[in-house]
């Protein structure tokens, strides 16, 4: 089947993206393989597009209520129009699972972006986090619009980063000037230190890092606090060690250990806290399915639980 690329605006209302999508659509540069090119429309704004300035000619477009959103409908859609490229604008009040539910076989992500009005950002980050976590972890791109000069770049920042460092992040700033983000995150340990040793509040901060660069840690020894993991399958002197991450609210929280091979005599429990001293090995292990960082451990010693048990990124 051959595949078709599907381009996600995302963003609540107000944020810029119709005026985004109809700038692209003025774009030459954009129809340049004059491909048929659907304009799916989730949400209506104060903004209206005027097809009239649109450099792309071979061009349907269709607004969707949010409950009119199903497989049924975007499939009739692709019978009626056999689009070869699908524009999204989304309602920033839905879940993006909702729409990835509905595609059709054979749709394929092939790039999102997400707008934000700046004056209103950190409030509805502050009311509804989930929604804005929802629409920043599969962005390539997220844009502050209408930023003042008066807006932290640093506090927008750290939002963005707590949830995930996928995305470039650009300040639009009033008057049209964009700056793109080039705040570097330092990790908040001592990477070159022997053993590296991750703070109770630092544990998301490692396995992340760990996880999107294991490479970067073979060879290096690691000092922290975790929840032991065990099943009976796992073989004698395997365990799992790990915290419970919180990326965005409650409903997100999930258990993210590492395997770790050890020798210890001690009688290791399910939801035992341990302090683990370990050699980071990259390679595959049947607990993961595929590749990854596992433990050798050089100690394990009984510990108290961390004040926090439940480690965040803020």
């Amino acid at each position: 089947m051959k595949q078709i690329p599907v381009y996600l605006f995302l963003g609540f209302l107000d944020a810029g993206k119709t005026k985004f999508v109809q700038e692209t659509f003025e774009d030459p540069r954009f129809d340049d393989t004059r491909e048929r090119t659907l304009l799916l429309v989730t949400e209506e704004g104060e903004e209206e597009y005027d097809p009239a300035k649109f450099a792309v000619k071979n061009f349907s477009v269709e607004v969707l209520a949010p409950e009119e959103l199903t497989a049924d409908a975007l499939l009739k859609l692709q019978k009626k129009y056999r689009p070869q490229r699908v524009v999204v604008e989304y309602n920033g009040m839905l879940l993006l699972q909702k729409f990835f539910e509905a595609m059709p076989d054979g749709w394929l992500i092939a790039q999102v972006m997400t707008f934000f009005e700046a004056a209103t950002f950190l409030t509805y980050n502050k009311n509804m986090r989930q929604l804005v976590y929802d629409k920043v972890q599969y962005a390539d791109m997220v844009v502050f619009n209408r930023f003042r000069e008066t807006d932290s770049q640093e506090e927008f920042h750290k939002v963005i980063r707590a949830m995930t460092r996928r995305p470039e992040i650009v300040y639009e700033y009033v008057g049209g000037r964009a700056v793109y983000d080039e705040i570097v995150d330092p990790l908040p340990f001592d990477f070159n230190a022997d053993p590296i040793v991750i703070a109770d509040r630092d544990y998301a901060f490692f396995y992340r890092d760990l996880v999107e660069d294991p490479q970067k840690y073979a060879g290096k020894r690691v000092r922290f606090k975790g929840l032991v993991a065990i099943d009976k399958r796992m073989p004698q002197g395997t365990i799992v060690v790990g915290r419970h991450i919180m990326t965005c609210c409650e409903a997100d929280i999930a258990y993210s250990g590492l395997v770790c091979l050890h020798a210890s005599v001690l009688p290791l429990r399910m939801r035992d806290w341990v302090i683990v001293t370990a050699r980071i090995d990259i390679g595959y292990h049947q607990i993961y399915g595929q590749e990854g960082p596992v433990l050798k451990a050089v100690s394990i010693e009984y510990a108290e639980p961390p004040e926090a048990e439940v480690a965040t990124f803020f």
